[in-house]
């Protein structure tokens, strides 16, 4: 299983404040803690654990249900980036959410480019339907 953007998101503001303790990192130039509030980290390993259980059922089933947990993880973190004032997810970390849901199809046997293209759309697009953040 692929580690979840939140975690490597955590680790992140874990290390900052490890350099701040240590005086290695000025307490005026650490930002993380602040773009990544437990709030939003918290919320959104939930909605990707919730995503990883709806998939790890699903297999390659039906496109439809496989759609369906799709569109349910992209309400919920819609939701989660609305909750942070619309910034929860900047360019990069939108950009690891839709990686990860690709890759957590991919890695239960989800043939993620034939899914988009059944659909008439590119294996990038697939969260676009639901997608604001």
């Amino acid at each position: 299983m692929r580690t979840r953007p939140s975690a490597r998101w955590r680790t992140r503001v874990d290390e900052e404040a490890t350099e701040v303790s240590a005086g290695t990192l000025a307490a005026s130039d650490a930002f993380l803690a602040e773009l990544f509030p437990e709030s939003l980290l918290a919320a959104t390993d939930r909605a990707l654990l919730a995503f990883e259980s709806d998939v790890r059922v699903l297999g390659a089933l039906d496109d439809e249900q496989v759609f369906e947990a799709i569109k349910r993880v992209v309400l919920v973190l819609n939701e989660i980036n609305e909750a942070h004032d619309g910034a929860g997810y900047e360019t990069g970390e939108r950009e690891e959410l839709c990686l990860y849901i690709d890759q957590t199809l991919t890695e239960h046997g989800i043939d993620v480019p034939a899914l988009a293209s059944r659909r008439g759309i590119d294996r990038t697009e697939i969260t676009d339907d639901w997608r604001d953040w």
